[in-house]
């Protein structure tokens, strides 16, 4: 067996590391920290807003008739605005910044031994072209006619049709923060790439590469490979929208479906973009919490190609019910069971890195565990709907809406508890509390699983979305569950409340948290060798690290870390 060591060598420090001023340190910064923090407190900032629509609507299904007279808590078309930017708001401005830019920016030069992006002043463009895309989207929701409430997969003709007159604005600057969002991440991605591949640490193989930074760089990729339909589709929509075109509008000698298309390809590998980096920082957490290299290292790496690759043959599962040949439902069906092989495989590996490990149950490792958890039982529903048989039942009820959240809330929001958790102590140099850390983990965990337990149940029974309210005078059948929506929407009440906790621990451990060590979790990674925090340029210019393998008995004077790869060799 061998093992590689992190020591240092001298190497010269890039001329953008000199002190600066407080703009230039902060608001303008070129450090990929700063910028990855920026990007994580704007995703935090979006997921508050995308979290209080969440509560409206589901106020409104838990208690119609209260507020609105006719109506209830909304209207209609506030119900249908709300339901489409809280899909918007999440997908692409809490999930994609939190745990692909905001993690990339943070671990990748830490974790591969380098001082900074390659292309620093690219990565702050991209951070800033994110933030407009952000300001557009609120600034979608206040104009004449009011916000776009057509879904956030925007099929036409609801988000092209003569709906829309050419001062109705919403759904087109819907379309246009999209698209600044999409440029923003492909921005990223060319950094995230080029920083990996070129200036990892000298020695450091592709094989030594720390899990996690493989699944953002695979993430990327996949975005990169998928978007450009969807870039095509956007414009096209825009030209429906805004010149009268006709695209995807049958009035016009266009096909909606062709949308449907060009969403769904990318739309699928967008599930995997959230949920690699997701699964790679439960990699790194429970290794170092069970005291053990990761079960199957390369095994891992290559179902996680694997995944990416199935995942663009899989797409139009998603459109079982939407006029395709059916021959070709046979296809997509096949091809969504076999996705489903490589990523049990991931897990199974998880399982097996936890088995006879010596499991420290500190609060990253419950994030960790409670993905592992929650995500298999999203995994698990999801078989059926690729049945093109049971989905012609369950497309678009209740059942589809449990099952995509038991697979996204685990990558966006568990994942991301389970980063900030570990990670925070290499960010800011001090620790988090731990009593509030399981305080919050019990009270987002439990509700959790109350909010979307019961919508299996009312999706079974037939409850579609985007309806606004059940009530004996319109869904006699259905008016029957009313005690489940009520359930539902006490859970999500409660676990929004538990957040409070979080950020009380978060502002709080910034200033007042206890001093951190420079490996507080000692665990085996380069980052863990930087100061804490990590400086501007991560580690000392006459100290960077340099890989070196050895056996084991082998170690470096004066350094905390001895490092070595994730994966078992002999």
């Amino acid at each position: 067996m061998s093992e590689t060591i992190a020591t240092g060598t001298e190497h010269p420090s890039h001329d953008h590391h000199e002190e600066m001023s407080f703009w230039s340190k902060y608001i303008f910064s070129v450090d990929h920290k700063v910028i990855g923090t920026q990007y994580m407190l704007t995703g935090m900032f979006m997921g508050l807003i995308g979290g209080f629509m969440a509560y409206v609507f589901r106020m409104q299904l838990a208690f119609p008739g209260e507020s609105v007279p006719g109506y209830g808590v909304v209207t209609p078309a506030n119900y249908n605005m709300l339901i489409t930017n809280h899909g918007t708001i999440m997908v692409f401005w809490v999930a994609m910044p939190v745990l692909v830019a905001a993690l990339g920016n943070i671990l990748i030069p830490l974790m591969i031994g380098c001082d900074d992006m390659v292309f620093p002043r690219l990565n702050r463009l991209s951070y800033q072209i994110f933030l407009l895309s952000s300001v557009v989207l609120i600034i979608s929701f206040f104009v004449p006619g009011g916000g776009f409430g057509g879904a956030w997969t925007a099929y036409p003709p609801l988000s092209a049709s003569g709906q829309f007159s050419h001062t109705d604005w919403g759904a087109t600057l819907w379309l246009v923060a999209v698209a600044l969002e999409i440029v923003a991440f492909l921005l990223g991605g060319i950094n995230f790439i080029t920083t990996t591949m070129n200036a990892r640490a000298p020695g450091m193989t592709a094989f030594d590469v720390p899990i996690v930074i493989w699944m953002i760089n695979i993430a990327s990729i996949l975005f990169m490979a998928s978007v450009g339909p969807l870039i095509a589709g956007a414009v096209m929509l825009f030209m429906d929208q805004r010149i009268g075109t006709a695209f995807f509008l049958p009035s016009g000698g266009g096909d909606p479906v062709l949308w449907q298309h060009l969403f769904w390809f990318f739309g699928h590998p967008e599930v995997y973009v959230v949920l690699l980096p997701a699964t790679g920082v439960v990699a790194e957490i429970i290794t170092v919490f069970s005291r053990k290299k990761l079960f199957g290292y390369k095994t891992v790496l290559y179902t996680t190609i694997a995944t990416g690759v199935l995942s663009f043959v899989v797409w139009a599962h998603h459109q079982f019910i939407a006029g395709i040949d059916p021959r070709m439902g046979n296809v997509f069906a096949v091809t969504t069971l076999l996705i489903s092989i490589p990523i049990a495989e991931i897990f199974f590996a998880y399982i097996a890195t936890l088995y006879g490990g010596s499991i420290e149950f500190k609060v990253p490792m419950l994030w960790a565990l409670a993905f592992i958890i929650e995500f298999m039982l999203g995994g698990v529903t999801g078989i059926y709907l690729g049945a093109s048989a049971l989905d012609v039942y369950f497309h678009d009820n209740y059942f589809v809406v449990a099952h995509f959240h038991y697979t996204f809330f685990p990558a966006a929001i568990i994942g991301f508890y389970a980063a900030c958790y570990y990670w925070f102590p290499k960010l800011v140099g001090r620790m988090m509390n731990e009593t509030l850390g399981k305080i919050h983990f019990w009270g987002t965990v439990i509700p959790f699983n109350g909010i979307f337990i019961p919508l299996f149940f009312l999706g079974m029974a037939g409850q579609h979305r985007r309806i606004f309210m059940y009530t004996e005078s319109n869904y006699p059948d259905l008016a029957q569950f009313q005690d489940m929506r009520v359930f539902a929407t006490i859970s999500l009440i409660i676990m929004l409340i538990f957040q409070i906790p979080f950020f009380i621990n978060l502002f709080l451990s910034v200033k007042k948290g206890e001093k951190a060590p420079k490996n507080p979790w000692k665990a085996n990674t380069l980052e863990w060798s930087a100061p804490s925090p990590a400086p501007h340029g991560n580690f000392p210019p006459n100290d960077m690290p340099r890989v070196y393998r050895g056996p084991y008995e082998y170690s470096v004077p004066d350094r905390e870390l001895d490092y070595w790869p994730q994966n078992e060799k002999d």
